[in-house]
């Protein structure tokens, strides 16, 4: 059985592997079991086009193991096409997890005595963009921070677009959020960003590091390196 962003980008090579007997995209990986039940050799199960998917799909609770920290997931999908990524393709356009969901899951687990959230997804920066009402990350984070008995409030990754002067001033409210940033820099060379097609240049990156510091002094920054970009 193989399920997820391989087979969503590669059907074909993956269905054609003769060990292989379930073949399952993005989408349908949340009926799993589902299709484990049903199958048998007749059976040919269809793989979703992700890029018409609007809407993102909620896997429901979570059982969590760990006794103090929680991964919660709030977005899936990325519009941002980096040249030598194919993150896009397998998972599809933005589609922001509700807000109401995101706040039950973690006013539920926060009862089990779990007291930190790690804010995760495909592309969180871009958390809200596919909603109406202008609700951005930002906006979460301002409403987890107020769920009791949840301690610590940390990102993932980031695109580091998304720190600017109006962001930090609303962050550096919020008494809950580790000031832990993720910036993904993926290369300190502006031509090589350019090539990348990641939209910022190196200059802007320090400019956005030296905000940090300066709302936080206790920052804590780490990041992400691609050591050789193909041709």
């Amino acid at each position: 059985m193989q399920f997820g962003c391989y087979v969503q980008v590669a059907k074909e090579e993956v269905m054609s592997i003769p060990e292989i007997d379930i073949c399952l995209g993005t989408n349908e990986k949340v009926d799993i079991v589902k299709y484990i039940e049903e199958y048998n050799e007749k059976i040919k199960i269809d793989i979703d086009d992700v890029f018409k998917t609007s809407e993102y799909t909620d896997f429901g609770s979570v059982t969590y193991t760990e006794k103090t920290r929680a991964v919660i997931k709030i977005q899936d999908g990325c519009d941002r096409f980096c040249s030598y990524c194919l993150i896009p393709y397998a998972r599809g356009k933005v589609r922001s997890r509700s807000k109401f969901s995101i706040i039950s899951e973690i006013t539920e687990i926060a009862k089990k005595g779990i007291k930190e959230v790690v804010i995760t997804g495909i592309h969180i920066a871009s958390y809200g963009k596919d909603f109406k009402n202008g609700y951005s990350l930002i906006d979460l984070l301002e409403e987890i921070n107020k769920i009791d008995n949840i301690e610590r409030v940390r990102l993932g990754s980031i695109e580091p677009l998304l720190i600017t002067k109006k962001f930090l001033e609303r962050f550096s409210k919020l008494e809950k959020m580790c000031h832990h940033f993720h910036l993904s820099l993926q290369s300190g060379c502006t031509e090589v960003l350019k090539r990348m097609n990641r939209r910022y240049t190196i200059d802007e990156f320090e400019t956005i590091v030296n905000m940090i510091r300066n709302y936080f002094s206790d920052s804590i920054l780490t990041t992400d390196i691609i050591v050789r970009l193909p041709r």
